[in-house]
């Protein structure tokens, strides 16, 4: 099975733009990113997608690989579907280009499920949740799964409802997925669907039209850059690392 890792990477981001070109300790964020995702040993290739000459001359500059797509997608999604239409892949891991400490071995947790299923479409990932501030944060989007590990449902607000406050572990969903070519070219043609449009999260669409999505629980600390205070936490995360020697 070839697996490739697509980076959806647009410059006009809303909150900050020229997100991807942001410095990080002197380099640019999508190469953090590009760089943590090609240490994945089950990985065969990576690339970054883009719809601007300026990302692509830079993963350029530090020997990545690029591949240019329209500017008038939507999601990373989309950008993801129009690029795999010029590569050779039976499984493809979207990787956003705002998560600096990616890891290649969280990665590879991400790809085993579909060597031991190859009936698996779709799969991402999950972490605890620690305090309630979190769990009540509508932008921390939480899931549920079942006893199989598969979701149940996306919500931005607190699921399960805990209606008696008893002992209730509560799960942030993580953006990375992972989706056998086959089902990504069938689900971006998939019109959006009533929950996904209630609560704005895409996978909706995929659970509504009967897809079984794999979660598999990581511990693995991300931080999703959004704003400069963002990417403050991510180098002060770094100098932590370092000093750790993690």
């Amino acid at each position: 099975m070839k697996v490739i890792a697509i980076i959806p990477a647009r410059y006009a981001s809303t909150r900050l733009p020229g997100k991807p070109l942001k410095q990080i300790q002197g380099i640019p964020m999508i190469e953090h990113v590009y760089k943590n995702v090609t240490r994945s040993q089950l990985i065969d290739e990576v690339w970054v997608a883009t719809d601007d000459e300026r990302i692509s001359l830079v993963v350029s500059s530090f020997g990545g690989r690029c591949i240019m797509t329209s500017s008038e997608h939507q999601t990373g999604t989309d950008r993801l579907a129009e690029a795999i239409k010029s590569l050779a892949a039976d499984l493809v891991i979207n990787v956003q280009g705002d998560e600096p400490l990616i890891q290649g071995t969280m990665l590879d947790d991400l790809v085993r499920p579909f060597l031991e299923n190859p009936a698996l479409e779709m799969a991402t990932f999950k972490s605890k949740i620690e305090n309630d501030e979190d769990v009540l944060n509508p932008n921390i989007v939480k899931v549920i799964t079942n006893d199989s590990g598969n979701a149940i449902y996306f919500s931005r607000s607190p699921i399960p409802y805990n209606r008696d406050n008893r002992s209730v572990n509560y799960y942030k969903h993580i953006g990375v997925y992972a989706y056998k070519t086959s089902f990504l070219k069938k689900y971006v043609n998939m019109p959006q669907s009533p929950l996904e449009l209630a609560e704005s999260l895409e996978q909706l669409r995929a659970l509504e039209n009967g897809t079984i999505i794999r979660v598999i629980e990581t511990d693995f600390e991300l931080i999703s850059v959004d704003t400069p205070e963002d990417l403050q936490k991510v180098s002060q995360y770094l100098d932590l690392a370092k000093e750790v020697g993690m």
